[in-house]
């Protein structure tokens, strides 16, 4: 099974973006295999931001491996918060 992608929009200077960039850091840790982190800069990647419709940084979007948006959402989250929703989409094995 392919692991669910967490993709964090973020800009430079940006200290939210640094304690999302964290938190997404720390909670892919502790589910190896099942779900990775990207981070795309909205600067260096000014296209991919805006078809991906990032009017905001930090902003985290959960995908499936193809690409099938599953949830988004600004602002700096908690670890519990991620936890519930990969939860949410990770299927048991």
């Amino acid at each position: 099974m392919d692991p669910l992608v967490l993709t964090l929009y973020s800009s430079s200077f940006c200290g939210a973006c640094a304690r999302t960039r964290s938190v997404l850091e720390d909670v892919t840790a502790l589910v190896p295999g099942r779900a990775v982190l990207r981070e795309v800069n909205v600067a260096a990647a000014p296209d991919e931001s805006e078809r991906q419709e990032i009017t905001a940084t930090p902003t985290t979007v959960l995908t499936r491996a193809d690409g099938t948006e599953l949830a988004r959402a600004a602002g700096v989250p908690s670890a519990p918060q991620v936890l519930t929703l990969l939860a949410r989409h990770i299927p048991a094995v």
